[in-house]
């Protein structure tokens, strides 16, 4: 884990299944919402820092016809209850073969996100489990850090430049950069 040389950070983003909330496949259900270990302390952790947060989703379930955007708004104020209010939130009902400019890999919700909250996106970290997130972060110019899941691959663990354990380290990685910042 390393952090990166750069302008004092001022968001952290986040993905939503599989980083802040347990992956269920298509869910529209809010009683399946479950936090990740640690994820409430860690945002309340690094609001306190002052960092304004956000979760940027893709939800093609929408567009493929498994979920109504109602179900995914209910899922979200679910996360909202378990995690604590988010600045923002960016929401993609794409599927993969409609070449928008907000689906990850594309860095459509991390610019749209930044402009929202009034910050450059090299002043952001987006955090996610699998290789389009990380991606996504690369091409907007903000810090991307992977958190692997069992469903990361290999590849994609192995192609991120910042690579944390868990989300305590990703508290712990962004507390570094700051502090590295505020010592020039």
């Amino acid at each position: 884990m390393e952090s990166p040389r750069r302008l004092r950070l001022l968001a952290a983003l986040f993905d939503r299944d599989g980083t802040l909330v347990r992956d269920v496949p298509y869910n529209g259900d809010p009683d399946l919402v479950r936090a990740m270990p640690r994820a409430g302390d860690v945002l309340r952790r690094l609001r306190g820092l002052g960092l304004r947060t956000g979760i940027l989703t893709n939800q093609s379930g929408v567009s493929r016809g498994l979920l109504t955007p109602a179900q995914v708004d209910a899922v979200n104020g679910r996360v909202e209850e378990l995690l604590g209010p988010f600045d923002v939130w960016e929401v993609c009902f794409h599927g993969p073969d409609d070449s928008c400019l907000c689906r990850k890999p594309a860095p459509g919700m991390i610019l749209n996100a930044c402009r929202r909250l009034g910050v450059e996106p090299g002043q952001t970290a987006y955090i996610g489990d699998i290789g389009t997130d990380v991606e996504a972060a690369a091409r907007a110019g903000s810090w991307g850090i992977m958190v692997p899941t069992a469903v990361t691959l290999e590849g994609e663990i192995a192609a991120a430049a910042t690579v944390a354990p868990d989300l305590e380290g990703v508290f712990e990685l962004i507390v570094a950069a700051i502090g590295q910042e505020d010592r020039q």
